[in-house]
């Protein structure tokens, strides 16, 4: 092909067509003409990039790796400029840059820039747009995905600690099913045993105010063991049923009740009150164990709905700063438990409000507690402490971990930066936590050494003005 005819081809292109035609002509004399078949990989992922492509017909794609599978991140068309690019820090693509179908390209080696920038002004004011335009896309992209990284640790944090309470619930709902056919033989038997009104009277006095006093965590797993055997040698000693004891031991019954429980019946009697007793006992701890379960469920979702701010606008306002931080251990649980990790919280009495938005303080604080339990080895420890500081609010993220190389400590807010393996992460978590803290008029910094590092995020303390008016003017002239 002539160099007039690829001129020609040029000023035919979108974005090249207001290019003068001097700069057209020094392109093509100093570019070389290219075709490639569809599926050429022009710009290997890593590897450093030497020429700028012009795309006289064909299609480019980019597309990046993040352990889910190649995912396209940008294309480029008939006219488009790409490649190493002028001024551009880019020195090798993210991802594989490949032909999506048989191409046409014009390169220009970088060697001939300096003379480029001098003789073709139109064509490098071009590139630098589309260098600014590649870069927007780019970071769009991983910022996108930084979120849905963010939403799926939120999801399957969440749902591994709802799974605990939900399938505690069904199995006592599907027991006290079972427990209910259990109680209603026992309360036939009861009323068929033909008690005197006085002494049944007693009896329930005496099963309520035990079913009342529920024992709780008083013991330890030994001691409530101990307990139970203790009830049931009790039961074989007096010719009853010894599986009533695993129920009888949930409440606070004990051996001096039933010792008057036995002298206030008659022994014939005895075992069908106490099966009785043990009936109500067993649908008495069933139901407590689903409130529990149920009300684990309810707290989890609320933590939730306070975490996203899903009810709420995206705008500042006061904050408070222990209600997000306790609502984010509550989503990271499972890692943390998983991971064995001992994480304790100290926040300062009376700690003032910050004015922000919800949502994205959240944010700051998931991104920095789930950097923490990457950098920590099992078992490790992480503390949250938050003080009031002059005007300020100050968080301290501080874990045990190898720390951060002196190396690595200039970049670690550096965007696309990372030091996790390929598709553990985008290198966005601390860049984007970086923005949201500047966004909501805070400082963050961080100190490293190895066995500690420490992320300090100041906020500006808030004030909570009065709702009346006489109280508002009073606040605005200091009274």
């Amino acid at each position: 092909m002539t160099d007039t005819v690829l001129v020609k081809r040029l000023e035919s292109l979108p974005n090249l067509d207001k290019i003068p035609r001097k700069e057209l002509e020094w392109l093509v004399a100093n570019g070389h003409y290219e075709t490639h078949q569809a599926g050429t990989v022009i710009a290997p992922k890593g590897k450093r990039i030497e020429n700028l492509y012009i795309v006289l017909s064909g299609h480019i794609t980019s597309q990046r790796d993040r352990g889910t599978g190649p995912q396209r991140v940008i294309e480029w068309y008939s006219g488009s400029v790409t490649g190493m690019l002028p001024y551009s820090r880019m020195t090798a693509p993210p991802g594989d840059n490949y032909l999506e179908i048989k191409s046409e390209l014009l390169t220009i080696h970088e060697k001939h820039f300096p003379e480029m920038i001098q003789q073709c002004p139109a064509f490098t004011a071009l590139t630098v747009h589309s260098m600014l335009d590649r870069a927007r896309v780019f970071k769009s992209s991983e910022l996108q995905n930084e979120k849905m990284i963010s939403l799926g640790k939120l999801a399957a944090g969440l749902a591994h600690e709802i799974n605990n309470p939900a399938a505690a619930t069904v199995r006592g709902a599907k027991q006290l099913l079972e427990s209910l056919a259990e109680a209603d033989a026992a309360s036939s038997s009861m009323g068929a045993a033909g008690l005197s009104s006085e002494l049944t009277n007693s009896i329930e006095q005496l099963r309520s105010a035990c079913l009342a006093q529920p024992i709780g965590n008083v013991f330890s797993p030994i001691e409530q063991a101990d307990r139970e055997e203790e009830i049931e040698d009790w039961l074989r000693d007096h010719h009853m049923d010894p599986t009533y004891a695993e129920s009888l031991a949930t409440t606070a019954i004990n051996i001096d009740l039933l010792d008057k429980l036995a002298n206030m019946i008659p022994g014939d009697k005895l075992p069908v009150v106490l099966r009785w007793i043990a009936a109500g006992c067993t649908t008495h701890t069933l139901a407590i164990d689903i409130m529990k379960a149920s009300t684990r469920i309810s707290e989890l979702v609320a933590a939730i709905k306070r975490f996203t701010y899903m009810d709420k606008s995206a705008k500042p306002e006061l904050v408070d700063v222990e209600t997000g931080l306790q609502d984010t251990i509550r989503v990271l649980g499972s890692k943390v438990k998983s991971k064995g990790a001992t994480l304790t919280i100290d926040v300062e009495a009376d700690l003032p409000p910050v004015l922000a938005i919800g949502g994205e303080l959240n944010q700051i604080w998931l991104n920095l507690i789930d950097n923490a339990l990457d950098a920590i080895s099992e078992s490790g420890n992480i503390k949250i402490d938050a003080r009031k500081d002059r005007d300020q609010v100050v968080v301290r993220v501080i874990d045990d971990g190898q720390g951060i190389s002196p190396e690595d400590m200039p970049r670690i807010f550096d965007p696309f930066f990372t030091t996790k393996p390929p598709g553990a992460g985008t290198g966005l978590g601390l860049e984007i936590t970086r923005q949201l803290v500047k966004t909501n008029r805070g400082d963050i910094s961080v100190q490293s050494r190895p066995g500690q590092t420490e992320f300090i995020i100041s906020l500006v303390a808030g004030k909570i003005v009065p709702k009346g008016p006489d109280e508002q003017k009073k606040a605005r002239s200091g009274q």
